[in-house]
């Protein structure tokens, strides 16, 4: 005797009302784009845009940045600002910084080229302890279903659980954000995430404080078939920077350019 149809559908449709089964899958691949995304360099562009008391933007500042592997881990050098070609002066500073990065970290012994890997990859685990965390932190609610870059995707909610308490520092503002998850139907991925503080909050390291009604939003894309990577991030609101400055307005991060390392990377040795 055949099942009825219906039921062979059952487990997908489980799937899709379970947000909290969809979240857990979709941290999971995201610990898998991580190890993929070392093999990549990118261009990365930061903006800030000042809002002045009327609404409008008073200043706009941005500066671009090349990311490649030099000897094991990533090395940062800046190529623009205002989306203009650096002064001569500051190309030959970059230049020089460049030069001496590669002389340094091809000197170094063995132990103290895993001693810099090492630190490295700490940091990038210290970045992904909130994602890790995500699953538990939170009590999720499907929100419906939306199309974002053209592909089909859940959207879900999700607020605090109740009582729960952080367990690391980098989590330690989950009680006081909402959250909004846009995740891929055909392969889990995160595409879209957007966070709103129901508090002031402390979060990136202690580096950013953001004042209570602030959003984050972060997109990924999917690059060369294999791997989901950021596209964007944007914080809005009153924001202070390192403790010190303070922002009301928008500071944005976009990647592009994103390639398959390979040895001569946008690297050249003079």
């Amino acid at each position: 005797m055949r099942p009825p149809v219906f039921l062979l559908f059952l487990p997908p449709l489980l799937y899709a009302q379970d947000p909290a089964e969809i979240v857990r899958r979709a941290t999971e691949l995201d610990r898998r784009n991580t190890e993929i995304s070392r093999s990549y360099t990118y261009l990365e562009r930061h903006e800030q845009r000042e809002l002045d008391a009327h609404g409008g933007y008073k200043k706009i500042e941005s500066t671009t940045i090349d990311v490649t592997v030099l000897e094991g881990s990533p090395y940062r050098r800046v190529i623009a600002r205002n989306d203009k070609p650096l002064s001569a002066q500051e190309q030959q500073q970059e230049e020089a910084k460049l030069q001496k990065s590669i002389v340094e970290r091809r000197r170094e012994t063995k132990e103290q080229r895993e001693q810099r890997i090492a630190d490295w990859e700490r940091r990038q685990q210290k970045q992904r302890e909130p994602m890790k965390e995500l699953a538990d932190a939170f009590t999720f609610t499907m929100a419906g279903e939306e199309t974002v870059n053209g592909g089909d995707t859940w959207v879900i909610d999700a607020m605090p659980k109740p009582g729960y308490r952080p367990k690391t520092q980098s989590t330690s503002f989950f009680p006081k954000v909402k959250l909004r998850i846009w995740v891929e139907k055909s392969g889990y991925h995160w595409v879209k995430l957007d966070m709103e503080s129901l508090d002031t909050i402390t979060f990136g390291g202690v580096l950013i404080r953001m004042a209570k009604g602030g959003h984050l939003t972060v997109e990924n894309t999917r690059v060369n078939n294999e791997v989901w990577l950021p596209k964007s991030a944007i914080l809005k609101g009153s924001i202070r920077i390192a403790l010190v400055k303070v922002l009301r307005g928008e500071i944005s991060y976009s990647f592009s350019d994103y390639k398959k390392f390979q040895a001569d990377s946008r690297v050249i040795v003079q």
